[in-house]
This record gives structure tokens, sequence and C-alpha cells, in this order.
């Protein structure tokens, strides 16, 4: 896949995709795919689960909205991440929201610093803009701030 950028070895993202592209994907070995789109979003695949669960890739949903930060979907999408078979692609419209939600897992399960996700950030060619991950550094950043108090 074209718009596919991977991660680590669990985790992938991309913007949205085809039926042909979710093929591809099960033949490459995915085991899951996390759609952060909503269902009012143009240009969403109405019958992605179905098509996806045909393949026997697990599915999940959780819909993000690209422009404003939701801490609770944003945990949803994170648990999803932590569940799910892998690897897993993870998936938006252009690819902002999954490339978020992959660092902000990637970071947890990781144990990464601010530094190193700001590294693989640049790495990949996510923007540390995109409001759910830009919310989590804040809060991890203040966290840390905190705790040295």
């Amino acid at each position: 896949m074209s718009n596919t950028k991977k991660i680590s070895d669990d985790l992938s993202v991309a913007g949205q995709v085809t039926p042909e592209e979710l093929q591809q994907l099960a033949s490459e070995g995915f085991k899951s795919v996390l759609n952060l789109r909503a269902s009012d979003e143009e240009g969403f695949l109405s019958d992605e689960q179905q098509q996806a669960e045909k393949l026997g890739l697990e599915y999940a949903n959780v819909p993000l909205q690209p422009k404003q930060a939701d801490h609770e979907l944003t945990k949803q999408a994170i648990e999803q991440v932590e569940n799910l078979p892998k690897p897993i692609l993870i998936h938006c419209a252009g690819g902002a929201r999954a490339g978020g939600i992959a660092l902000i897992a990637a970071a947890i399960q990781e144990e990464l610093s601010y530094e190193e996700i700001t590294q693989v950030a640049q790495e990949v060619g996510i923007s540390l803009d995109q409001p759910h991950l830009k919310q989590f550094l804040f809060n991890k950043h203040n966290d840390k701030h905190s705790e040295n108090k």
C-alpha cells in the first residue's frame, strides 16, 4: 500500500483504505484494522467492517474528530490498539489521526520520552500538531513537571 507508514513492527498507519487494500493487508499478514473515522465523514467505507471480517481481519471503529482532541475516545482507541491482534493498520481519512494514535500507543508501550516521540514523528512524517497527540504530549509533559516538584 502506497500511503502506509510503519510506526513499529505492530503498528502501521494510513489514510482511507479501499476494498483492494484490505485484501492486500490480509495477504501481507495484518491481523486487525482500526478505523478512526466517523460514519458521517465523506468517503467513509460503509461496509468496511464486513469486508475486513470476511478477509479474516479483526475490526474496530473509534470515531475520533479530526480537529478536536477527545480524551475518552483517545483512551478507547489506545485500548483497541492494546487489545487487537497485531500487526494492526490504523487508518483515518488522510493518516493524521491514525499517526497520532499510533505514536501515543507506541509511546505508552515502549515508554518513549518526549524527545523519542518527536524523533519517531519526524522519521515517519507525522505532525505533532495532530490534536489527540498534542493533548497526550501536553499531559505527559505536564505530568513530568508535576512529578519533579
